[in-house]
């Protein structure tokens, strides 16, 4: 109970806010409202509602009561925090009643289909027929009247909680909008001096009233021991943990150091402030306090912990020796690891105060001297939060430097959260100043409170990333952000959403109220899709993914490799299977889930020509690489030249094809030029293939002989298949030489090169051993004198020709009239 008590106190303190304090008490109203509603389940609920003899139990005078009480003056907050508890559980009922008897109202639907089409006027229906159609209609009448009455009940019980809210939003934002007492004028000084000391004189009357009396002392002689014992381990805690966890954490080793120092570092926390406990039991086992003192003690271990999570994160982010998650330079850092534990014992010693002022209860002090006693501690907390968000802030605009490495995401948030920090600590500090020390209060306090909450939540998402490296055994940065730990930090910060809005003023049940709207779905033409729809939707379709892909291993890695099927067909049959499972465990889920998409048919249509327009390539690729799968023109693994690239195919997807080109590049090719266009296998079927080397012999050379030498360098070759036999051919008389090619088939044609180039290599040795030239292009060139009119030869040789060489024979000197034509370039 003490327990529970300090942290009631905590929050009136923090949020120094009637509203806020009123967090606890509407959740017991609403936990006693919802203990003394009947159980019952929604069908018996709805039984009772129809029954004549219901009477004031009914929902019809609990409506009428919530009308009355809402159309009241002044009615209290408690009785409407009662009152929306009863209307919210029976809303909850009707909700669930609303889905009575469906399967009974389907059944008797597809009865009534069964039955046909009602004649047309004029014709005459079958007796027996229409007897049983009428019998199936007043059935189903009578099947759909209870969720017919749930829905209309649900919707007047949403009504009325509406009704209760807005009453309650506008009293909270008056509460927060009231001016008090201006802590600028000397007048009210004096009375909030006055009420301070009246309660802490109060305090310490209690205190020596209790110290006095004989029988309390005998009390805490009989607790002594137990009392002595909890003070040597408090001191021993307090004392020695801290070196403890310093010490566990040096001797922790490099593998997983990161995961089990923030683990340890966890015991800064944990040690003190059982220690603390500690000494706060002892001291309540003396047996001395009064109700007010216990309670005053018993609060001091929850707002250690204020202190003791502020002293945890500084050491995190704003260590000196290391930059931390955010990379702040020393400076920025050292001024940083004083501010945030400051900002803490403000708020501890302000929620102590409150709570001082309360006369030690769960009431909220006097509200006109809360802004004079409290103001020190409001403008202090203000400045610390305008230091903390010059800390947090860019130390410079990235756009004036453009040379200047780009800053981190992590780091530019925490800039704009230290701007907003800033701006929200003027404003606090204004309000304050003004009288308005509520609203300076709800602003300056869950502001402090989102930065400590948002800085943890950084900090459990890095505890992630290396809990995931440290169990994969990841070493590579890159690999160290994969995705699990990205899922994990996201899902974690979607969790603290519901945390940061309480902290900024919101209700248990305005939370609540938004869960209900997400219960109840939304509706998109006539179908209604809740969360048990997403749910079983989601559910179904990755059984049927899973299942498909289950069926695409065992076949891929046991029943086809055991076939006659190539690969190419392997991979055809494993990829229209995923396809195929994965259109059918979709179909299954939304029908299972009842989703009705016939109401959408209409837009579907209408939307599916502006897509058509919109994604007709894409559609053209995605039937492309269907047609690609089915006739099977290329497969994995062949070579083909397409549009100018050639390469091998690497994967065939639903949209594109990936081709490896020999240079090691990767060209991604829409599938429908793989359809609509020009493409060469050279792989298809078989790898056999042709290669063809030509060769220039000089003038003069023995043709048969060459023929022979040329024909038993390519029978030579083991790649070459002697069936067809390798031709050798007499292509013509070239300009500078006889030019001959040898043609043959190859085992695999992916070794053409090489066996191209082997046997370029075989016949330079073989004609150097016969004496057989391979002649190159050349050409003399005859300068005529016009003084002279003698022919000179030109001394300087011809640079070589950057064309590439052929074989070429002798030509003879050509005259000056063909040097002045197209030769002398």
């Amino acid at each position: 109970m003490r327990l529970r008590a300090a942290l009631l106190a905590l929050a009136l303190g923090l949020c120094g806010s009637v509203a806020l304090s009123q967090v606890a008490i509407d959740d017991a109203g609403s936990a006693g409202a919802a203990s003394q509603t009947e159980e019952r389940s929604p069908a018996e609920a709805l039984q009772q509602e129809l029954a004549p003899e219901t009477g004031l139990g009914g929902w019809a005078a609990l409506a009428d009561r919530a009308e009355t009480r809402i159309q009241s003056e002044n009615p209290s907050a408690f009785s409407l925090r009662q009152l929306r508890a009863e209307l919210a559980t029976r809303r909850d009922e009707f909700l669930t009643a609303q889905n009575e008897n469906a399967g009974r109202i389907s059944t008797v639907k597809a009865q009534i289909e069964a039955l046909g089409p009602v004649p047309n006027e004029g014709q005459d229906d079958i007796p027996l027929i229409q007897a049983r159609r009428e019998a199936l209609r007043d059935e189903l009448a009578r099947l759909e009247a209870p969720a017919l009455l749930a829905r209309e009940r649900y919707t007047e019980a949403n009504g009325l909680i509406a009704e209760i809210d807005a009453i309650t939003r506008d009293r909270q934002a008056s509460h927060v909008t009231t001016r008090g007492l201006s802590p600028l004028n000397p007048v009210n000084w004096a009375p909030a001096i006055m009420a301070l000391l009246h309660e802490t004189r109060v305090l310490v009357e209690d205190l020596s009233e209790s110290m006095s009396n004989s029988a309390r002392i005998g009390a805490a002689i009989s607790n002594l021991p137990l009392i002595m014992g909890l003070l040597a381990a408090a001191v021993l805690l307090l004392w020695r943990g801290r070196a403890w966890i310093k010490g566990l954490q040096d001797r922790v080793g490099l593998r997983g150091r990161a995961v089990w120092r923030f683990l340890l570092s966890l015991g800064l926390i944990v040690l003190p402030f059982l220690g603390l406990v500690l000494v706060t039991e002892s001291i309540i086992a003396l047996n001395m306090l009064s109700w007010r003192g216990e309670t005053m003690v018993g609060v001091l271990p929850v707002l250690a912990i204020l202190v003791l999570m502020a002293h945890w994160l500084a050491g995190h982010f704003f260590d000196p020796s290391d930059p931390g998650p955010l990379d702040l330079d020393s400076a920025r850092a050292a001024r940083g690891r004083w501010v945030l534990p400051a900002m803490a014992w403000i708020m501890a010693l302000r929620s102590w105060g409150a709570l001082l002022m309360s006369g030690g209860s769960l009431e909220a002090p006097d509200a006109a001297l809360t802004g004079v006693i409290l103001f020190p501690a409001d403008f202090v907390a203000a400045w610390l939060l305008f230091l903390l968000g010059g800390i947090l802030r860019l130390p410079r605009d990235p756009a004036d430097d453009d040379d200047a490495p780009p800053i981190p995401y992590l780091r530019r948030l925490a800039g704009w959260m230290g701007q907003a920090a800033r701006i929200v600590a003027l404003a606090g500090a204004a309000l304050a100043l003004l009288g308005y020390a509520r609203g300076a209060q709800a602003l300056i306090y869950p502001a402090i409170t989102t930065l400590a909450v948002l800085g943890s939540v950084i900090l459990l998402q890095r505890f992630l990333i290396d809990l995931h490296a440290y169990l994969t055994r990841s070493e590579d940065a890159s690999e160290r952000e994969a995705l699990i730990p990205v899922l994990g930090g996201f899902a974690l910060a979607l969790l603290v959403l519901p945390l940061l809005a309480l902290i900024w003023g919101a209700r248990v049940a305005d939370l609540t109220e938004l869960w209900a709207r997400f219960r109840e779905g939304f509706t998109i033409g006539q179908t209604t899709i809740s969360p048990s729809d997403f749910i079983t939707f989601a559910i179904v379709f990755g059984a049927g993914y899973t299942l498909t892909r289950l069926i695409q291993g065992t076949l891929a890695s046991t029943v086809l490799p055991r076939t006659s099927l190539d690969k190419g067909g392997q991979n055809a049959i494993v990829s229209g299977l995923g396809y195929i499972g994965i259109f059918i465990a979709a179909l299954a889920a939304i029908t299972l889930a009842g989703i009705d998409l016939s109401s959408l048919a209409i837009v579907a249509g209408a939307l599916s020509v502006g897509i058509g327009f919109g994604l007709q390539n894409v559609v053209s690729n995605f039937v492309s690489g269907i047609i690609l799968l089915i006739e099977r023109p290329i497969s994995e693994g062949d070579w083909i030249e397409v549009g100018g690239q050639m390469g091998i195919v690497q994967s065939i997807s639903v949209r594109s094809t990936r081709i490896q080109t020999f240079d090691r590049t990767d060209v991604i090719v829409p599938n429908a030029d793989l359809v609509s266009g020009v493409v060469t296998n050279w792989t298809r079927g078989n790898s056999v293939g042709r290669v063809i080397v030509p060769v220039g012999v000089a003038y003069g050379t023995d043709t048969r002989r060459v023929e022979q030498i040329l024909r038993e360098v390519a029978e030579s070759n083991p790649m070459v298949l002697m069936r067809p036999e390798p031709s050798i051919l007499f292509q013509g008389f070239g300009d500078n030489s006889l030019d001959f090619e040898i043609r043959a088939i190859l085992r695999d044609v992916n070794w053409g090169l090489s066996v191209g180039s082997e046997m370029r290599h075989e016949i330079a040795k073989r004609f150097a051993e016969e004496g057989i030239e391979i002649p190159f292009p050349q050409r003399d060139i005859w300068i005529r004198s016009s003084e002279t009119g003698s022919d000179t030869p030109l001394d300087t040789p011809l640079a070589p020709s950057s064309t590439p060489a052929r074989p070429s024979a002798p030509i003879e000197p050509v005259s000056s009239s063909e040097v002045a034509g197209g030769d002398q370039d």
